[in-house]
């Protein structure tokens, strides 16, 4: 018998949904590089369904128990009197999403005696200590490119929104008004724009292809250029320093990594080369940002709007800035948890879990760390020694 730790959110505030929006779930038939969807044997859960809730259960209490696991699922996750603190003494897998992460830092894994697994039900594994994993010959496996698309719908919406001004025009008509002066006096359209993104991974990417048909100008930066072929189809501008980039965009998107190099990359002295009234969009990780030089741009009119769903720290406290500053569109840490995704993640998330305990091979796409070393997709994504876990601010992110 093995014990499995199921980290998640909250169920919603009135209840467990009892019947949703919609009564089918489009789905790609496989993701943009030929990657296929996750191929469990059997899910029990209903595509569509809440799955990343704690009654939702990722679907999968039915198959743990029946094969004889035990399974605590909890919301509770941070200090030594959190639920996942006291159950990690003798669990064997740890499973989190990166919107309500687990963060398995040196000193957990170190308490965490019989932990063999630690899985990320969705893309990302920068809340593990992958060396304190490696060192401990932890098996660390995440849904690769489950909800990549899903971030980058994100982005568009939240572009649209603060170009065309549509939260406050929204807000006008919930108040009972018709004030149409008021709402087109911020309102532009996005045609024409010159649009950048910072780093062209499978996010970066796909919201430059997602904003083409705009007849926009698309602009990227990244450590390595994408191919030739790839530039010419979309007409991209390749730049080489984020000052370049963002002197000429009026549509600035984050979708880079976050380490020592990139925390805090747009602060008072980098939004002083932003052209004034350019827009930004941050669905990457908080800290990218600084914080109050945001606050700052937005007051000033330097920036004309701001929109992201992640923030430092997660879950933000009530008087955080950015719920209240000037001309935003912040939403919680969603963008990769739609029910779509949560579909997908889920059933990879039995994907992985299958494989392991049949002792068949999880698949190269999934892996981060396996027999004491980087493997897989994370041989590609970190690097030996990047000790990441125990808080955003000491994480190293992949760029995906």
């Amino acid at each position: 018998m093995a014990k499995i730790i199921l980290v998640l959110y909250d169920d919603p505030i009135d209840g467990y949904p009892t019947s949703y929006a919609r009564n089918d779930l489009p789905q790609p038939e496989r993701y943009p590089d030929g990657q296929t969807l996750p191929t469990p044997k059997a899910i029990d859960f209903k595509p569509g369904a809440l799955l990343g809730s704690v009654s939702g259960e990722l679907g999968l209490r039915n198959y743990l128990e029946s094969n004889g696991h035990q399974l605590v699922v909890t919301s509770s996750k941070d200090g030594a009197d959190s639920v996942l603190d006291r159950e990690l003494h003798d669990a064997e897998i740890v499973i989190s999403q990166p919107f309500w992460p687990a963060y398995m830092t040196a000193e957990r894994i170190a308490k965490a005696k019989n932990l063999k697994m630690i899985v990320t039900a969705g893309i990302g594994s920068d809340h593990t200590d992958l060396q304190a994993a490696m060192e401990r010959n932890i098996t660390v496996a995440e849904v690769t490119y489950c909800n990549s698309n899903s971030v980058a719908e994100h982005v568009v919406m939240m572009t649209l929104a603060l170009v065309r001004n549509y939260i406050p025009s929204y807000n006008w008509v919930i108040k009972g008004g018709w004030n149409i002066a008021d709402c087109v006096a911020r309102s532009y359209d996005l045609e024409a724009m010159n649009v950048g993104t910072v780093a062209a991974g499978r996010i970066g990417l796909r919201v430059l292809r997602l904003l083409k048909p705009f007849d926009v100008k698309l602009h990227y930066l990244d450590r390595h250029r994408l191919p030739e072929a790839v530039e010419q189809e979309l007409n991209l501008t390749y730049h080489s320093s984020l000052e370049s980039l963002t002197e000429v965009c009026d549509v600035v998107t984050l979708n880079c990594p976050l380490h020592p190099e990139t925390e805090h990359m747009i602060n008072e002295q980098t939004l002083k080369h932003f052209k004034r009234g350019a827009y930004l969009i941050n669905t990457a990780r908080g800290k990218l940002c600084d914080r109050d030089a945001i606050v700052n741009a937005l007051e000033s009119g330097q920036l004309a709007g701001y929109a992201g769903d992640v923030w430092f720290p997660q879950p933000a406290p009530n008087d955080h800035p950015w719920r209240t500053m000037p001309n935003h569109g912040m939403t919680p840490h969603i963008s990769g948890t739609s029910l779509s995704a949560q579909t997908r993640y889920a059933a990879g998330t039995r994907e992985i879990l299958e494989c392991y305990f049949e002792n068949r091979p999880i698949r190269d796409e999934y892996l981060i760390v396996q027999g004491g070393k980087l493997a897989g997709v994370g041989a590609h994504s970190y690097s030996k020694g990047n000790a990441t876990g125990g808080s955003e601010e000491a994480a190293k992110f992949k760029k995906d």
